[in-house]
């Protein structure tokens, strides 16, 4: 097919000029909005929600946490797990 042909293909689909960019929303860290210093591992109700149902740990591009506040909660969550307040995995 030579060039001056190609742009009367009828064969080609147009593209829907319906969709837009959404940017995505803006995570925080919800332990600096509250200006929490340390993490509890006593406290599985906050621990609970960046846990989901296999039990693994929620990586920070997730919950949006602060690399600080990241490495605070994935201590007290594996202190959690030790003694017994969290399960390992969900069954």
């Amino acid at each position: 097919m030579p060039r001056d042909e190609r742009s009367d293909r009828p064969d080609r689909p147009e593209r829907p000029s319906y969709r837009k960019y959404f940017p995505p929303k803006r995570k925080f860290c919800r332990f600096c909005q509250r200006n929490i210093k340390t993490i509890d591992y006593k406290s599985v109700d906050i621990l609970r929600k960046y846990i989901p149902d296999r039990g693994k740990i929620s990586p920070r591009r997730i919950t949006g946490t602060c690399a600080f506040h990241q490495r605070k909660l994935a201590e007290a969550v594996k202190l959690a797990r030790l003694m017994a307040l969290l399960p390992f995995v969900e069954d």
